[in-house]
């Protein structure tokens, strides 16, 4: 991890960060709560509905939602799992915090049950609709899964100058 939580930043694409595969973490541990609030605040920052952890370069099975219970606040999900409560398959846009300007239409199952971890290690679980959407796709993350991994031969078309770009940027950007 990096040695000030604070310096963390939302990675773009192709970061290899974004592929990589993550761990379980142990809380209650005060690193982890500084990398959570860090998490959430980049999350608000980007006006984003979450973000995962290797979204800031950390291996670790750990995400940040808004909370759909308390408008303006957020929850971390530690070591989540999900379970298909409704196997009929729902259509929406996406886009991604380490792909702006990239939207891709997802299908996912309409509703899951995500329980996990809070930051001091007691249980949480949740089966709200719209946060289905969010906790499926920052899950995706967790096993080194993008959006653009989610696109049909028309979106990457669509896409393909924003996927260039971003590559481009990579490219050219100074090493940290």
């Amino acid at each position: 991890m990096t040695s000030d939580p604070h310096q963390l930043r939302i990675l773009l694409y192709p970061d290899p960060a974004l592929r990589a595969r993550t761990m379980p973490v142990d809380p209650p541990d005060p690193e982890i709560n500084v990398v959570v609030e860090r998490m959430i605040e980049l999350m608000f920052e980007a006006n984003g509905a979450g973000l995962a952890a290797p979204q800031v370069g950390l291996p670790w099975k750990l995400f940040v939602t808004l909370d759909p219970q308390r408008e303006g606040e957020a929850m971390a999900w530690l070591n989540p799992r999900l379970e298909i409560l409704d196997e009929t398959h729902v259509s929406d846009e996406e886009g991604c915090l380490s792909l702006p300007g990239i939207t891709v239409e997802v299908n996912r199952p309409a509703l899951v049950r995500i329980t996990g971890q809070a930051v001091d290690g007691s249980p949480i679980e949740s089966t709200d609709e719209w946060l289905s959407r969010v906790v499926q796709h920052e899950n995706d993350h967790l096993d080194g899964v993008l959006i653009i991994d989610r696109m049909t031969t028309m979106e990457r078309i669509r896409n393909r100058k924003a996927i260039k770009q971003l590559k481009s940027s990579a490219r050219n950007s100074p090493g940290d």
